[in-house]
């Protein structure tokens, strides 16, 4: 199982607010140290808004691979139906390049739709943005030239994209929430699924995760093509105890925040408590019982080939962040590889 982080380039920490340059800044920081200490993967997503820095994602990650060597760098995701597919694949080919081969796209149709009018597209067209810019992504990914047309965009006769990237085909994962008709998508085109599972309990999941795998089977794709990841909130602490005192009380105020605008209830601490228990999607605790915890959501999926903690959107300082990342690379990775064998 891979484990990295994916950010959203929070310029939050609890009230206090950072300058854009300093929280940009310890951003970087915190993903040359995640490659320094051994994690797999960092992603950015992509929103536009003020409490956000990840508008412009292939920009950090061009300087994050400026500043590794090993990890993968990802976004996470890009909301592909708000963008023009040729110059989100020019952005990520380029990143490519610049990191020797570390670039990855995870696209999807974003949970946050401020993209939508900012960009001139309107929310009616939701899915439909979606699945044809993923149809032309995909094409522009496997073919130099491209001949190409469809409702929402100019078509192109023949056209070639460049640059190409530097790894024969540009990984590009599907992001989904829970609409079974996208985890059919992403089996019935082969594509690697990452699942955003963000309250709940992971194994409800298991039987959209069987959709995904049974529509890829049938469309030709073996079990190894077929990669599923898991993306959810999560912190690691020294102890429990401790990881769960600096965690929650960001976390209920950010998710008590996001319940106002979307008709949510105000999170509780029993709530809370549930989420981290056993069969609880967050991953909050000590090292051992992070791991433990992902050992339970790959079993409770059918396994899972990678795991991304969100993790700075909870009012924590770049100093419990830093602190986070170091348990993972040196305790939760080294727990799960000898739990699982691998």
């Amino acid at each position: 199982m891979e484990i990295g982080i994916d950010s959203f380039a929070s310029a939050m920490y609890g009230s206090n607010s950072l300058s854009g340059v300093d929280a940009m800044e310890q951003l970087l920081d915190r993903i040359a140290f995640a490659d320094e200490v051994g994690l797999d993967v960092f992603g950015i997503g992509e929103h536009h808004r003020k409490e956000f820095l990840d508008s412009a994602t292939a920009v950090i990650l061009a300087a994050a691979a400026s500043r590794t060597k090993r990890i993968r760098l990802s976004s996470a995701v890009t909301v592909l139906s708000a963008a023009d597919p040729v110059r989100v694949f020019q952005n990520y080919a380029t990143l490519d390049l610049i990191s020797k081969g570390r670039a990855e796209l995870v696209v999807g149709r974003g949970s946050s739709v401020e993209a939508y009018p900012l960009f001139g597209f309107s929310l009616k067209d939701y899915d439909a943005l979606f699945k044809e810019k993923l149809e032309l992504l995909l094409q522009i990914r496997d073919q130099e030239f491209v001949t190409w047309s469809g409702k929402f965009r100019a078509p192109l006769d023949h056209l070639p994209v460049y640059p190409r990237p530097l790894q024969a085909k540009l990984p590009v994962w599907l992001g989904v929430g829970g609409t079974p008709e996208s985890f059919i998508r992403a089996g019935a085109l082969g594509l690697p699924l990452m699942v955003a599972v963000i309250g709940g309990e992971t194994h409800r999941f298991r039987p959209l995760v069987d959709l995904y795998r049974e529509a890829g089977l049938a469309a030709g794709f073996t079990k190894e093509e077929l990669k599923v990841g898991l993306h959810s909130p999560g912190f690691v602490g020294e102890t429990t105890e401790q990881a769960v005192a600096d965690y929650y009380p960001g976390y209920a105020e950010l998710w008590t925040k996001i319940g106002r605008e979307r008709g949510w209830p105000a999170v509780t601490r029993s709530q809370f408590d549930a989420l981290t228990g056993p069969k609880g999607v967050l991953a909050v605790g000590s090292p051992e019982q992070v791991a433990e915890k992902l050992v339970r959501h790959s079993e409770a999926l059918g396994g899972i080939n990678r795991f991304t903690f969100q993790m700075d959107n909870a009012g924590l300082t770049h100093s419990q962040l830093m602190n986070a990342i170091e348990w993972i690379g040196t305790k939760v990775i080294p727990l799960v590889k000898k739990a699982t064998g691998l």
